[in-house]
């Protein structure tokens, strides 16, 4: 690869595994040996905390960054032991970050603007978008090269996803023509459900090879490690769920050749 990635997790539907996947397919990125840098775009902040970074850890944090003249090097974290996964941290601050772009002049091309200078220090740059489709989306989607999209195997997922859809086709237009869907990611896999994969089959029919062939089970080691600080990887290994996300990173990485 001539030059790095920025790759935007997005689904404005909340509880379908996107800080999950986000956190988890940068940490099997970086056990590649790849330098990632996970960037926190949700003022929930549990990226930053799924990765052991705790908010009193931190006095800087992305909203500085969106809303002065902080440069995104000043607000780095290496979380511990993570040498090759570096992280721009967020806190429930960011939200006032979205009344405050929204008064700005080229307000879309904001987090574009602040991850420039860092670009080329990392092979790829993972954004955790937060579950809605405002500004601080829009602003991931305008930074990204790709998106990736995190979908739970159930009844509801295909009414979201129109609507995502819509909005990448409208950055894509007018904010991002080079934006592309990196692949939908199927969540919270069943094996037990029928409909998990009466669902599956739905998918595949509309967006056939851009889904991944990984797919991400329900574990119970995934609910787990972000209340130990820990990505899956570093929390059970051997876990179906540390597997799944490993296989995901390798799947990601053959589709760049």
């Amino acid at each position: 690869m001539d030059s790095s990635k920025i790759i935007a997790v997005a689904n404005q539907k909340g509880g379908v595994g996107k800080t999950t996947s986000a956190v988890n397919f940068a940490a099997a990125l970086a056990r590649r040996k790849k330098k990632v840098l996970l960037v926190d775009s949700d003022p929930q902040g549990n990226a930053t905390s799924g990765v052991g970074v705790r908010s009193g850890n931190f006095d800087k944090h992305l909203y500085h960054c969106l809303t002065s003249e902080i440069l995104a090097k000043e607000v780095l974290i290496v979380p511990q032991k993570k040498r090759k996964l570096s992280l721009l941290p967020s806190s429930i601050d960011l939200a006032a970050a979205e009344m405050e772009l929204f008064q700005m002049k080229e307000r879309e091309y904001v987090l574009k603007k602040l991850l420039q200078p860092v670009r080329d220090e990392f092979d790829y740059i993972v954004i955790d978008c937060p579950p809605s489709l405002g500004l601080l989306t829009v602003n991931s989607l305008t930074a990204a090269d790709s998106v990736l999209i995190p979908m739970q195997c159930e009844y509801f997922a295909m009414e979201g996803l129109a609507q995502l859809i819509k909005t990448i086709r409208s950055v894509k237009k007018s904010l991002n023509t080079s934006l592309y869907i990196e692949g939908l990611l199927l969540t919270m896999f069943d094996k037990r459900n029928r409909l998990t994969f009466q669902v599956e089959e739905e998918i595949k029919k509309h967006f056939g090879d851009q889904v991944f062939k990984t797919v991400i089970p329900r574990n119970v080691r995934l609910s787990e490690c972000p209340s130990h600080g820990q990505t899956v990887i570093d929390y059970d290994i051997k876990s179906t769920g540390a597997k799944a996300y490993i296989q995901l990173g390798n799947e990601f990485l053959r589709n760049q050749k």
